[in-house]
């Protein structure tokens, strides 16, 4: 039975003027009471994002009110995941987390293109088939996700399982007037669509004054459209390719319709948010709108998001210049995906970013020093007499990590945190709280070990300790504590203590050939022991 206590600061019957404490609760009846509990806070916390459709920061609102419905242009799956890649899965993996920690019902989608003559051409070199090629990389790309902590969409539509969406869209697009056949092909007609450009800001105008000398009139593709800017929306079979039956005869979907078909069938007609890189925003995102807003005469997304790109030392990344950068290839170097994480991380989302080895050095220093605050608690927690749980001190328990100013115990590092973050996902200004909290956290541990006490109450230091796991968790920034501390270079918290023994036992025997060994011994462990009048003390470096 979980003990919940209610203040109510209303009458009983205006629940929205009650705010939710918390002693032993259960897990699940703790995310329902914290859910409760941000959305009261999240009426004074706005979120606001900006917008790429309006060019301007806006509050955040839902078409169904406490859910969030999510859409991230994914991978082309013909090669192994980039840096670029790991840029905007990790970005849109922690707007997810943060969107949820806020109390929000989350559905996140994210397609994989698995038809594209990029995945053809791999195929024919690889003298394999499409179908194949598709399926290895997606395979390494959720080993490569699951090596960075991204964790898993709601739902992964493919292009070639949404057929039979892609020719209902286009079926409606020819019948509303905007599309046409053309010899097995069909295209968009894009002067049909008066708010074309409207993602962009892009006028047709002056895109054809920029694409007149890259015009091939002889192009069989451009002769048979009515329009230079039209675009495909249906393929007409060639020799050796992979084709699906149609009105239009065999073929394959162009690359914007099938994004169009996969928000519309797994998400419906209006989300609230469809993110991806800045490269797609023209002309993929523009034309994904003009499909969809054509048929449905209702906006496809409230807000779209875009991440800023990726540089390698100042250049843009190609495997011409020499610097691509596969995330299997770089955390085969010993790189710490955390580190990745926090390289990531410590940009605004919508700003380029340049990976350098200073860059990913400072990274790692970084993911130091958040380690170390985030072990803290599971290497000082027994010595500071915390008794919350069976050995996790509270974590997931609910007995803190709600972050309205009502709390009979306001968290003030939370409500930082969100205050900061709320500004278009301000993740950089989050961070800082993050390793505020480190950096006290492992003072206070040197203190104990130095000392023998903290200068900080042992309660108050778990409750710092438990906010910067959770925070830190919101960023997916996560460690092994078992692995790290329990068991650290092969050696037991037990097996440091019967250690200290046998040498406290040489030093009664005058044997200190012996206790110098062993205090060397632990030493080359990365065990160091500090001894003083009240006994020996350890900590690990």
């Amino acid at each position: 039975m979980c003990k919940v206590q209610k203040i109510s600061k209303g009458s009983a019957d205006s629940p929205e003027n009650t705010s939710i404490g918390m002693l032993d609760c259960h897990p699940s009846c703790f995310t329902l009471l914290l859910r409760i509990s941000l959305f009261q806070h999240y009426s004074v916390m706005t979120l606001t994002l900006y917008n790429t459709l309006t060019r301007r920061q806006e509050p955040f609102t839902t078409v169904e009110a406490g859910k969030v419905k999510m859409y991230y242009c994914g991978v082309t799956v013909y090669d192994y995941c980039h840096l670029g890649h790991a840029r905007a899965c990790i970005v849109w993996d922690v707007v997810r987390r943060y969107l949820q920690f806020i109390g929000y019902e989350v559905r996140y989608v994210q397609n994989f293109t698995d038809i594209d003559d990029k995945i053809l051409n791999r195929a024919r070199q690889e003298h394999s088939t499409m179908e194949s090629v598709a399926d290895r990389f997606i395979k390494a790309y959720f080993e490569d996700m699951a090596r960075l902590g991204v964790k898993e969409a709601d739902e992964y539509p493919r292009a070639t399982h949404t057929m039979d969406g892609i020719q209902r869209l286009i079926y409606e697009l020819e019948n509303k007037g905007f599309a046409y056949p053309a010899d097995g092909d069909v295209y968009y007609a894009v002067r049909q669509f008066s708010e074309y450009g409207k993602l962009s800001g892009r006028k047709l105008e002056d895109l054809r004054a920029g694409a007149s000398d890259r015009v091939n009139i002889d192009d069989p593709e451009y002769q048979k459209k009515k329009d230079p800017f039209d675009f495909a929306l249906w393929k007409a079979a060639k020799l050796g390719e992979p084709a699906w039956q149609s009105p239009w005869g065999e073929g394959r979907p162009g690359w914007h319709i099938e994004c169009s078909a996969m928000v519309r069938d797994r998400l419906g007609e209006t989300i609230d948010i469809h993110t991806g890189g800045e490269d797609l925003v023209f002309p993929h995102h523009e034309n994904e709108i003009a499909q969809s807003e054509a048929v449905t005469e209702k906006p496809l997304a409230r807000y779209w998001l875009h991440n800023g790109m990726v540089k390698v030392d100042g250049e843009k990344m190609s495997k011409s210049l020499g610097n691509f950068t596969t995330i299997r290839d770089l955390l085969d170097r010993g790189v710490d995906p955390m580190a990745v994480r926090l390289f990531v991380l410590m940009a605004q989302y919508r700003t380029p970013i340049d990976f350098t080895h200073e860059a990913i050095a400072a990274a790692t220093n970084g993911w130091h020093t958040l380690k170390a605050g985030l072990l803290f608690g599971y290497q000082y927690g027994e010595k500071l007499g915390w008794n919350l749980g069976t050995g996790d001190w509270g974590l997931g328990t609910g007995n803190i990590l709600i972050p309205n100013s009502q709390y009979p115990v306001p968290n003030p590092h939370i409500e930082r945190f969100q205050e900061v973050v709320n500004d278009d996902f301000n993740f950089p200004g989050g961070l800082t709280v993050l390793f505020e909290l480190a950096k006290k956290l492992q003072r206070e541990g040197n203190i104990l070990v130095h000392q023998g006490k903290t200068e900080t109450p042992p309660d108050e230091l778990q409750r710092q300790w438990q906010t910067l796991v959770t925070l830190a968790s919101v960023l997916g920034l996560e460690t092994q504590p078992e692995a790290e501390t329990h068991q650290s270079n092969g050696i037991s918290d037990a097996e440091i203590e019967a250690k200290i023994e046998q040498r406290q036992a040489a030093r009664k025997t005058k044997n200190f050939a012996e206790s110098d060994r062993i205090r060397n011994e632990l030493l080359a462990q990365g065990i160091t022991l500090i001894d003083s009048r009240d006994g020996t003390r350890w900590h690990r470096n």
